[in-house]
């Protein structure tokens, strides 16, 4: 696909809007949940804002690069659903032993995006396999939001209102504005202080990775498999659809090298983004499918300059009482367990499977140290061979 000459002049308003929409939803809707990332495996505050801030990086010049290179509108993102599983881990591990397992994970995906086969075996795992286990993981979050209700009644039974209107009327203005009504609550109430010491501007903090077998198994191959399985494969899926064949092995190799370079800085993984790749693959954001690539250049541009002022952003999440972020946290996860849900239970033989594994994983065992989304796993797997192997008689 040749694309003509490039010509600011030549661009319309909505390749901007398009990209901006997608910024403030990708960033505002789950950044909430990268925090309490962070939180749970032992990060304090600079690290956070380290790791806002590679991600960020990570999501910004990779993909405008590819975008200009590959003349299609590439659109990355960080793992949501990487992010949750990172911030459901009760195994208790210190933040370097944490980015010892984004690098194995980062690892795993730039061999899948280098050896053909096992690209192949990727696109071959159960959806209702992975899907149950990203539901488990998903689960906690939402459980949450109605735990904290007896804390902040008024304010979470307010923002669940909101939400249920906005995603009736105005679907993809519903978890921003869901923020803004949190933020402008607190901030009537006086509560909504940057940390001491937050600077303005965004910084990286690299941490040298520790290598654990424990870590590796119970977060590094979940946290690769969920962003391949719930993010990249859908991404790809999203840029065929737009009449983009993607190549899908360069793009996996890219996603994978980005994240080893953003993850001594704490960044757990970045990927092909889905819900807002289809805001800028449309023709709504640009109405000449040859020239839609900028509309992904300007979406990395916008996400560098996120990137420049992340200490700030992700200090306000720090701050937030905790009630507060885990009810917020909880709406940005609906739609996401909604979906792996309705996956899961899709194909009628895999059903009692991914049940399992389902709730194996949202039961947060823990067993040899290893994590449930491990044992979630092996448990589907296990359920869906023997499904497959026994045979009921004549």
């Amino acid at each position: 696909m040749t694309a003509p000459a490039f010509s600011m002049r030549a661009l319309p308003a909505s390749a901007f809007s398009s990209a901006a929409v997608a910024t403030v939803i990708g960033f505002g809707g789950t950044v909430a949940l990268v925090v309490q990332a962070g939180q749970a495996l032992g990060a304090d505050a600079g690290q956070i804002g380290s790791m806002v801030t590679a991600l960020c990086l990570g999501i910004g010049l990779p993909g405008a690069v590819l975008s200009w290179r590959l003349k299609i509108p590439v659109v990355l993102a960080w793992s949501t659903p990487g992010a949750a599983l990172l911030a459901a881990s009760t195994l208790g591990l210190s933040w370097p032993t944490a980015i010892g397992a984004f690098v194995f994970a980062a690892l795993l995906m730039i061999l899948t995006g280098l050896i053909p086969v096992l690209g192949r075996l990727a696109a071959r795992i159960p959806a209702a396999i992975a899907s149950a286990m990203l539901a488990g993981v998903l689960l906690p979050f939402v459980l949450r939001l109605f735990k904290v209700l007896p804390d902040e009644t008024v304010l979470v039974v307010g923002l669940i209102a909101v939400f249920l209107i906005f995603r009736r009327l105005w679907p993809t203005w519903a978890l921003p504005v869901v923020l803004a009504a949190a933020f402008a609550v607190l901030a009537m109430r006086g509560q909504l202080a940057l940390p001491v010491e937050t600077g303005l501007f965004g910084h990286l903090e690299p941490v040298a990775p520790v290598f654990d077998w424990k870590a590796a198994v119970s977060l590094g191959f979940p946290l690769f498999l969920v962003t391949l399985a719930a993010q990249n494969l859908p991404g790809l899926v999203v840029l065929q659809s737009a009449g983009y064949p993607p190549p899908a092995n360069r793009l996996i190799l890219s996603t994978g090298v980005a994240s080893l370079l953003i993850a001594p800085f704490g960044g757990h993984g970045v990927n092909l983004a889905a819900i807002t790749a289809a805001i800028c693959t449309g023709t709504d954001a640009h109405p000449d499918p040859t020239r839609r690539w900028i509309v992904g250049v300007i979406y990395g541009g916008l996400y560098l300059v996120v990137a420049l002022f992340a200490a700030p952003l992700a200090g306000l999440f720090i701050a937030m009482p905790p009630a507060v972020l885990a009810a917020v946290t909880g709406l940005a996860l609906i739609a996401p367990l909604t979906g792996a849900l309705q996956t899961m239970m899709t194909e009628v033989g895999s059903r009692e499977a991914a049940v399992l594994t389902f709730a194996a994983t949202a039961s947060g065992l823990t067993l040899f140290g290893v994590g449930s989304a491990f044992w979630g796993l092996v448990v589907g797997f296990a359920a869906l061979a023997a499904m497959r192997w026994i045979r009921p008689p004549a």
